[in-house]
């Protein structure tokens, strides 16, 4: 039987997946993925890695995530499926990795400095 877990994140949330061989249910903490993620690119987002892996419909995830907001949880949730793929086939690799699948997207959000009214906005000048 195929089994694997991995995880996956982007900005602040983590995704950690189980796939198993099945027939292409997707659940997000407890949920099905299309009542997780109300919207269609969302959606797509979740599926893309299956896809473009050409094993739609093939595999069952069932999905933990927390932090973040819904497209990073999405985001995250795409990267844990691409990576628990290529565990599984590591003939898919080069195909996931030319849509940009199989990197971690690292960008996070600037800190907050002090004496500053965000990460770069300056409080208003006032000369007078």
């Amino acid at each position: 039987m195929l089994t694997t877990n991995t995880s996956g994140r982007r900005k602040t949330a983590v995704a950690r997946i189980y796939l198993t061989a099945g027939s292409g249910n997707i659940t997000v903490n407890g949920k099905d993925y299309k009542e997780y993620f109300p919207t269609l690119p969302l959606q797509y987002i979740i599926t893309q890695s299956t896809e473009v892996a050409g094993v739609a419909g093939n595999f069952d995830v069932k999905v933990n995530v927390q932090g973040g907001g819904v497209k990073g949880q999405a985001e995250a949730v795409r990267l844990a499926i691409a990576k628990a793929l290529v565990e599984l086939d590591p003939e898919v690799k080069p195909a996931l990795r030319a849509k940009g699948l199989m990197t971690r997207d690292d960008r996070m959000v600037e800190r907050k400095k002090p004496g500053r009214r965000k990460a770069r906005r300056r409080f208003q000048f006032s000369k007078r």
